[in-house]
C-alpha cells in the first residue's frame, strides 16, 4: 500500500507541475491585464500605450460604423445634402459671390464652435480655447477698439487682421460685446456640445441596466457617501450642491450650474442622464447658461481688463516687481506701440509693424499654444488605453 501511495503522490505531483506551467505559459502568452492603469502613461509604458489606445480607436470607428449602418436613411439623406452643397459650390454662375460670404461664415462659425467643443469634450482634459484663442481675440478687438475709436474694421482682413477704419464713431463696452458676439456664442455653443457625452452614457446605462462606466461609478460611490455626510471631502461635498441643484431645482438648477464657470459640471450632466432628464431640458438650460450668460461675463471681464487706463495700472504694477519690472517694461511697451502702429497701417502693409519684441512674444505664444496642444492629444492617447485595459479586464473577468 505504501508503494503504490507513493506512485499516487508522484503522478499527482506530476499533474500538478503540468498545469501550473500551461498556466504559465498561458499567462506569459496573454497581455498584461493586472496593472494599474495609472501606470499606462507613455513615459512608463510607450509601446502598450501605443498599441492600446490604436485598438480602443480601432475599436470606437468599427462601433461608429455599426451606428451608421443602422441608420441608413439618415446617412443617405446627409449624403445627399452634402453631395448637393458640393455641386452648388463648384456650379457657376452669379451665385457664386453670394455663396463665398455664406461660406467664409459657415466656415467661421465652425472654428469657434470645434474649439469650444474641445474645451469642455470628456476625453481626460479639455484644451483651454478660451486662454488660447477666444480671449486673446477679445482682447485684441478691444485694444484696437479704443485705439481706433471705433469697431467698424473694414472686411476683409477683418477678422483675420484688424486695421483702424478711416472714420471715428466712438466705441462703448457695449458695442465690443456686440462686435465679439458670434464668435463668443459659437465657443459657447460648442462647450454646451462637449457636456452632452457624459449626459447620454450615464443615460444609455440606465436605460440599458448595463455596468456603470467610470464617471457614473464615481456618481455612484457619492450616493453611498451620502448615507454619512461627515466622512465627505470639501469636494465632494461640492460635488452634492451640484448634484442636489440639477435633481431638486431641474432646468434653474442646470441654468445657474452651467452659467458660471464650473469645473463640477460634467457631475450635472451624469446626473440628467442618471435620472433621465429630457435631453431638452438639459441641452437647452446649457446652452442658455454657456452661450449667453456666462459668455457676456466672460466677455465683459476681457473687455474691462484690457481697456487703457487698467492697461496703464498693469504695467505699473508689474514695473513694481523686483529685478525683472523694469526689464519687462520696455518690451511690453514696444509690443503695444507696435501693435497701436500696426492697427493704422492699410491693409497691404501691416506686417511691416512688427518688430524683433513683438516676434519673440509671438514665437514664445506660439509655442505654448503648441505644448497645449500637444498635452492635450497625449492626454487623449493615455484615456483610450486605459479606456481600452478597462475594457478587456472586465471581459476577462466576466
Amino acid at each position: 500500500m505504501s508503494g503504490e501511495a507513493k506512485i499516487a503522490r508522484t503522478r499527482a505531483k506530476r499533474r500538478s507541475e503540468n498545469g501550473s506551467s500551461r498556466k504559465t505559459s498561458e499567462n506569459k502568452s496573454r497581455p498584461n491585464l493586472d496593472c494599474d492603469t495609472s501606470d499606462l502613461v507613455l513615459w512608463r509604458s510607450p509601446w502598450r500605450v501605443v498599441k492600446y489606445s490604436t485598438l480602443e480607436t480601432g475599436h470606437y470607428l468599427l462601433e461608429c460604423c455599426t451606428t451608421l449602418a443602422q441608420h441608413r436613411i439618415t446617412c443617405l439623406a446627409a449624403s445627399v445634402i452634402i453631395g448637393s452643397l458640393v455641386a452648388l459650390h463648384h456650379l457657376p454662375g452669379s451665385h457664386q459671390e453670394q455663396l463665398a460670404v455664406i461660406e467664409k461664415y459657415v466656415l467661421m462659425c465652425s472654428w469657434w464652435i470645434g474649439l469650444g467643443i474641445l474645451s469642455s469634450v470628456g476625453l481626460g482634459t479639455g484644451l483651454h480655447t478660451f486662454l488660447l484663442y477666444l480671449g486673446p481675440h477679445i482682447a485684441a478687438v478691444t485694444m484696437a477698439a479704443y485705439e481706433c475709436q471705433s469697431v467698424d474694421f473694414p472686411e476683409p482682413p477683418y477678422p483675420d487682421d484688424i486695421v483702424c477704419p478711416d472714420t471715428q464713431t466712438g466705441v462703448t463696452i457695449w458695442s465690443i460685446i456686440s462686435k465679439v458676439r458670434v464668435e463668443a456664442f459659437c465657443w459657447g455653443a460648442g462647450t454646451a456640445i462637449g457636456e452632452l457625452p457624459p449626459y447620454f452614457m450615464a443615460r444609455a446605462a440606465r436605460l440599458s441596466g448595463a455596468e456603470p462606466g467610470e464617471e457614473e461609478q464615481e456618481f455612484l460611490e457619492l450616493q453611498e457617501k451620502l448615507k454619512n455626510p461627515e466622512t465627505m471631502t470639501t469636494l465632494e461635498k461640492w460635488k452634492y450642491r451640484v448634484q442636489w441643484a440639477v435633481q431638486k431645482v431641474g432646468f434653474m438648477g442646470i441654468l445657474l450650474c452651467a452659467s458660471i464657470p464650473n469645473p463640477l459640471f460634467d457631475l450635472a450632466g451624469i446626473t440628467c442622464g442618471h435620472f433621465l432628464v429630457p435631453f431638452w431640458t438639459f441641452f437647452g438650460a446649457t446652452l442658455i447658461g454657456k452661450a449667453v450668460i456666462k459668455m457676456h461675463i466672460q466677455k465683459l471681464f476681457v473687455i474691462l481688463a484690457f481697456n487703457e487706463s487698467l492697461l496703464e495700472s498693469s504695467i505699473a504694477l508689474i514695473k513694481q516687481i523686483p529685478v525683472l519690472g523694469v526689464k519687462l517694461e520696455a518690451p511690453i511697451r514696444s509690443v503695444l506701440a507696435q501693435q497701436k502702429e500696426k492697427l493704422h497701417k492699410k491693409a497691404g502693409a501691416a506686417d511691416a509693424a512688427a518688430g524683433p519684441q513683438g516676434n519673440i512674444l509671438s514665437a514664445i505664444f506660439e509655442k505654448f499654444v503648441m505644448a497645449m496642444v500637444l498635452y492635450f492629444v497625449v492626454s487623449i492617447v493615455h484615456s483610450l488605453a486605459q479606456s481600452y485595459h478597462k475594457r478587456i479586464t472586465k471581459k476577462e473577468k466576466d
